[in-house]
């Protein structure tokens, strides 16, 4: 990671603010300490509370369960005097109005930067590998918060990068007015370097709307690998793909699941491009295809059969067909485990922001609570809310403390 993220991930910094020096490693896990990066929007004359004490208190409330702005100033006035001095507060705690006001003046993508990198800093400590290594899947999609609009009417749009392992959002931009999610591909991959400081040994894994020749082309750049989707916006490359002697393609790995009321059967076929280009597709290095038979397991239940046909920049050595299918599958856990929970169990689409910042700033605070609360081995977001929201003295010094997530 770079010594200053600040610095790497701002474009233009802005004249007249003061960035700390880069932490220690003890104080990078300290919220306090990391949030003190962020750069302060507010004018000097009649700071009355410390940067990192107000996001901080934000933070811990979204941690604890709040799902709104004035929530999160609820929940910081109720806390008692000792844990409001843990947070750096020495006298009174902010009224809803100034959290508000400072809070959707906030750099969305600094904080969202600064606050990966603390829940990185975060982690259990990995034992040493033994034998292959296995790759970084990162996940992209877009969501819509359908709940806030700002005053054009414009609805927000945000385009994520989801670590499938860790459960932690990487990198997060805001998609541009009058544009869509394949602008923002790129430089969403300029923030994932910036915080991992290398794409080698990761793969990125996108649905079809990332089909895109100059996505192939930037990942290939960047040093990582890529595997999309193929659909009839790209109506070449996807009747090259289903023109494949399948036939001939023996079953290269096959599971069977069931729940949910359902059994499904999910069978993957993978051939390796023969010639480069192919598939009309630069970089890639194998055709793939998914079939999911699903059957209703209730008395006369139907079945249905779906095929699904994917690129990826990964030779056959690199990438086996079982690889391939629980890849293909780890594309889902973006909507599964963080938009899921961001819309139902923080009730994001409900939160009708609408000022500056204020819609991605919110959801930069989902992003980190999803992310603690997984990084802690918590499956159930909700109950972990609840529990972090009975114990906020536990949850303060948790956070607050230089030690590692247990």
């Amino acid at each position: 990671m770079p010594s200053s993220l600040i610095n790497a991930v701002r474009p233009k910094p802005t004249i007249g603010i003061d960035i700390p020096a880069a932490l220690g490693t003890d104080e990078q896990r300290d919220l306090l300490h990391a949030l003190a990066a962020v750069p302060d929007p507010r004018h000097r004359r009649g700071v009355r509370y410390r940067l990192a004490s107000l996001l901080a208190v934000a933070v811990c409330a979204v941690l604890a369960g709040a799902t709104t702005f004035a929530a999160i100033a609820d929940w910081a006035a109720d806390l008692d005097e000792p844990v409001r001095a843990r947070l750096g507060f020495t006298g009174r705690i902010p009224v809803g109005s100034t959290l508000w006001r400072f809070l959707i003046r906030i750099d969305a993508q600094l904080l969202q930067a600064v606050l990966t990198g603390w829940l990185r800093h975060r982690l259990p400590a990995q034992p040493p590998a033994s034998g292959r290594k296995d790759r970084v899947v990162i996940a992209v999609d877009g969501k819509v918060l359908r709940g806030a609009k700002l005053p054009d009417g414009r609805q927000v749009h945000l385009l994520s990068a989801y670590e499938t392992t860790t459960g932690l959002v990487l990198a997060q931009v805001a998609i541009a007015a009058k544009s869509n999610e394949i602008p923002a591909f790129t430089p969403l991959l300029d923030q994932l370097l910036t915080q991992l400081g290398s794409l080698a040994g990761t793969i990125i894994v996108a649905d079809a709307l990332h089909a895109q020749v100059g996505h192939a082309h930037a990942v290939a750049a960047r040093g990582g690998q890529l595997m999309v989707q193929v659909k009839a916006n790209q109506p070449s490359v996807h009747a090259l793909l289903k023109q494949q002697p399948w036939a001939q393609v023996p079953i290269g790995h096959q599971t069977r699941d069931r729940g949910h009321g359902r059994c499904e059967t999910r069978t993957v076929k993978a051939l390796t491009v023969a010639t480069p280009g192919g598939l009309g597709f630069p970089h890639a290095q194998q055709a793939v295809r998914i079939t999911r038979t699903r059957t209703r397991t209730v008395v006369g239940g139907a079945t249905t059969r779906e095929t699904a046909y994917l690129i990826v920049t990964l030779p056959a050595a690199d990438a086996q067909p079982q690889q391939l299918g629980d890849w293909a599958r780890r594309e889902w856990h973006i909507e599964n485990r963080l938009h899921w929970v961001r819309d139902v169990t923080l009730a994001e689409d409900a939160h009708q922001a609408s000022t500056g910042n204020g819609p991605a700033v919110a959801a930069v605070l989902r992003n980190t609570s999803i992310g603690y609360h997984r990084s802690n081995g918590e499956p159930n977001i909700a109950r972990a809310t609840r529990r972090a929201n009975r114990r906020p003295h536990d949850l303060i010094k948790a956070v607050t403390s230089a030690s590692r997530t247990q």
